[in-house]
């Protein structure tokens, strides 16, 4: 399974690093692709990240991860000003149309509303957001991890632990998640809602 996380300027750290290291325990490789040509990523608290290569549909993945980061606050780096700038909602809406499942955390799933992916779909976000997902046409489900089918989304930015054991049950095994979850010393909370 091949899985690529759309890293901008901006994005939450906990927001990717937590599904990251989930599904690298579980031996599934993730790829860093950056939005744009760039060398270093700055994430919202200033961790720098030189990402793997930057994102082309030509190798489109089979799960592409979108983090949120700055939008709550409307910052300006992170996934709302990447909805402003527009790139971003072009590249989510390729994915989709070309058979890529979309995976998000946190306000990442807002991206997916504006890009018009979640209308009359099921979706969570961080609860900070909630209404303006509703506004983008989303059926906002109030659980941990939401999936419907070929768009994953995972609420506030803890949950990108869940949703990294939700890919690794849902894609590998049950059992691997069980093990991932142990040597994570982490108990899933809250429900996925399928």
């Amino acid at each position: 399974m091949k899985i690529d996380a759309l890293l901008f300027d901006g994005f939450d750290e906990l927001d990717f690093f937590g599904v990251f290291e989930t599904l690298r325990m579980a031996g599934l490789s993730v790829v860093t692709r950056s939005l744009y040509e760039q060398q270093i990523v700055t994430a919202a608290y200033g961790t720098k990240l030189v990402p793997d290569a930057a994102f082309s549909l030509e190798q489109k993945p089979d799960l592409l991860l979108v983090p949120g980061g700055g939008w709550i606050s409307h910052s300006p780096a992170g996934a709302w000003a990447e909805a402003q700038k527009g790139t971003i909602l072009e590249v989510v809406k390729d994915c989709h149309a070309s058979g890529v499942t979309l995976a998000s955390v946190c306000t990442g799933a807002l991206v997916f509303g504006k890009a018009g992916l979640l209308k009359n779909r099921n979706a969570t976000t961080n609860h900070g957001a909630v209404q303006e997902l509703i506004d983008c046409g989303a059926k906002y489900v109030a659980a941990r991890v939401v999936d419907d089918g070929d768009i994953i989304t995972a609420s506030g930015i803890t949950a990108s632990l869940d949703l990294g054991l939700w890919i690794v049950e849902r894609f590998v095994s049950q059992k691997a998640a069980q093990d991932v979850s142990e040597r994570l010393e982490f108990e899933r909370r809250g429900i996925v809602f399928r």
